[in-house]
């Protein structure tokens, strides 16, 4: 009885693939929850061709344009859905990034960093929005992994909470263009992102001391082993402790968290599930333990839970692998890596 969450990811027409599947969700490790559930990607308009579309528009020659050396005469009109104007048609001589307001936080994204945002993607030509999240009234989550190169060159190493101005050649967008979406071949693309959220690859913070009678933790091979203190009797009532404590948002009822996490026996200290990989869902599909030993804590800390069978596995597993018996104690090590809360 493996419990499986599905990591959160958002078909978008920035996707890499230009034909297939475009949404990066991928199913993960076991997780303590207690019916199988997946976060369901947001739908947005396809540019993807269909099987049914077995002729491409005749191509229409790309406009002859002296390409900028930056992003000066974009200009940005502020709204809940902001515009961009520019006089076209438009394209840029290499992909670069111009930040319009930089975020606050300490935390920086990466090359593989799943990121939440609001975007518009303009087309460099027509001056027309091809895809726009503002305009679709929910952000997006997906990971930079996943996404057109230039997309994740203009976002590496910014800031969450900026706003960030990409500008892209034709080879790091659609270099061979996109019909569905009125994108022909060798066109520049513009990108307008607010940059609203991003996991965490690992714990970050500061480092807590264990409480008395609890497991430690230590890590091997970069993964978490626990140490169970001896003749100390498995507690009948969850106790909960953060080992990092992290600068992130805070776990509500209502969140959805991105962890990644190991368990183990508090009878032998065995390690019982390995998910030490990123994966996400709602916090209200999960074990008892984890909805009361969450709540509360920040997003970038390392959680230690103490979880009695009452909030776990009353009647253990017998059909899990390896099996879990009836009446037992587990010790969670959990990476709360990101934290997604519902406006409002």
């Amino acid at each position: 009885m493996r419990r499986v969450l599905a990591t959160v990811g958002i078909a978008s027409l920035i996707a890499l693939s230009a034909c297939g599947s475009d949404d990066p969700s991928a199913e993960s490790e076991v997780n303590p929850t207690e019916s199988v559930t997946t976060t369901p990607a947001e739908e947005s308009p396809s540019v993807e061709p269909t099987e049914t579309e077995s002729a491409v528009p005749e191509e229409s020659p790309t406009p002859e344009v002296t390409p900028a050396t930056d992003l000066s005469g974009v200009e940005v009109v502020d709204g809940d859905v902001p515009e961009l104007t520019f006089e076209t048609p438009w394209a840029i001589d290499e992909t670069q990034a111009q930040v319009l307001k930089e975020g606050e936080s300490a935390q920086t994204l990466t090359d593989t960093s799943v990121v939440t945002i609001n975007y518009m993607g303009v087309n460099g030509i027509t001056g027309d929005v091809f895809d726009s999240s503002f305009e679709r009234g929910t952000p997006a989550t997906f990971s930079l992994e996943q996404v057109v190169p230039g997309f994740q060159k203009g976002l590496s190493g910014q800031k969450v909470g900026s706003r960030v101005l990409i500008g892209m050649v034709p080879e790091d967008g659609y270099g061979d263009g996109n019909p569905n979406a009125g994108i022909e071949p060798g066109t520049s693309l513009l990108f307008l992102v607010d940059i609203l959220s991003s996991n965490f690859s690992e714990a970050t913070g500061e480092e807590v001391a264990p409480a008395e009678g609890m497991p430690t933790v230590a890590l091997t091979d970069g993964k978490p082993t626990v140490t169970i203190p001896a003749g100390v009797e498995a507690p009948t009532e969850l106790r909960a402790q953060p080992v990092i404590k992290g600068p992130g948002a805070e776990v509500t009822a209502e969140s959805t968290i991105q962890v990644q996490y190991r368990a183990f026996n508090y009878a032998d200290g065995a390690l019982w599930q390995d998910a030490w990989a990123p994966q996400a869902g709602k916090l209200s599909s999960l074990i008892e333990g984890w909805k009361q030993g969450l709540v509360g804590q920040t997003a970038g800390s390392r959680m230690l839970l103490v979880v009695p069978p009452a909030l776990g596995f009353p009647d253990g597993l017998p059909n899990a692998e390896p099996p879990l018996e009836a009446g037992q104690t587990l010790v969670y090590v959990i990476d709360i890596l990101d934290v997604q809360n519902p406006e409002g």
